[in-house]
């Protein structure tokens, strides 16, 4: 099946690999928002073991296919100093989402209104909670983008499996992610059909910022050390300020770390394992 994946991949080029594997991401955000038109209400100690496991992929997913690949492919142009570019797009890739978590009006999914963060705004609280996830998705697009550029330049620090196992790890969180947004909305009224839709929009990021990623490794070669931290302290960034601590806002915070060390586990075996 992966080798079939591989073929189809290699055949179609790394930046409609990239626009079809962020599709899928997408799509699997959908069907994680998809469950309002069965439930209404999910428990919260399944809500936050769900955000836990998230983390744990995105931890996992920063260090072994980002950051290992970019410190690898870093010894090759910068003998010596191979540490210099990945600690620097690292920084930056965190810097980045910071400035748009400071700019770009959000809110956090277990949060009350008044704690909004971003520039001050009257938006619907439903749109706050999908700009704060679709902050979550920016990072993840750019790095399957940026590995499937990076196994289109033929380098032994990245291969298509690799990509492809980020794809579906990134997949396979994107389920509780599209609950996350869908679920609390439909909780407070919304509809089913509303709720469904802003679940599912919160991904809609994610193939732009595939190609964009992709697009920017393959011209642009000489970045790929930067690009690959890059996106690994965006995801790390993301985690830390936004993912961990609104698992912790209850009394599940011990479900949430075991989901986190699923999630870890589930991803450093489609790495290391597949990738």
């Amino acid at each position: 099946m992966i080798e079939s994946i591989e073929v189809w991949a290699y055949e179609q080029g790394p930046v409609k690999s990239a626009l079809v594997a962020t599709i899928f991401t997408w799509l699997m955000t959908a069907m994680g928002a998809s469950i309002v038109f069965f439930f209404k209400t999910i428990r919260r100690s399944v809500f936050d073991t769900m955000l836990g496991f998230t983390g744990g992929v995105m931890i996992a997913a920063s260090f072994w296919s980002l950051l290992t690949p970019a410190l690898e492919y870093a010894k090759e142009i910068h003998p010596g100093l191979h540490w210099a570019p990945v600690a620097g797009g690292f920084l930056l890739g965190g810097l980045f989402i910071f400035l748009l978590d400071r700019l770009l009006p959000h809110l956090h999914i277990n949060f009350s209104k008044s704690e909004s963060e971003g520039i001050p705004t009257n938006w619907h609280k439903s749109t706050l909670l999908l700009l704060a996830i679709t902050l979550h998705n920016i990072p993840e697009g750019l790095a399957i983008g940026m590995l499937f550029g990076t196994a289109a330049l033929n380098l032994d620090q990245a291969t298509l499996t690799a990509a492809i196992a980020l794809t579906i790890g990134i997949g396979i969180q994107n389920l509780p992610e599209g609950m996350a947004v869908a679920m609390p909305l439909r909780r407070n009224g919304a509809s089913r059909t509303k709720s469904f839709m802003f679940g599912q929009l919160s991904a809609m990021v994610e193939p732009i910022a595939g190609v964009v990623g992709a697009l920017a490794v393959v011209y642009m070669k000489n970045i790929l050390p930067y690009a690959l931290a890059f996106s690994a302290g965006a995801m790390i960034y993301v985690v830390v300020e936004e993912v961990i601590p609104e698992t912790q806002r209850d009394k599940y915070t011990d479900l949430a770390v075991l989901g986190f060390m699923l999630g870890f586990t589930i991803m450093m075996i489609l790495d290391v394992g597949i990738g």
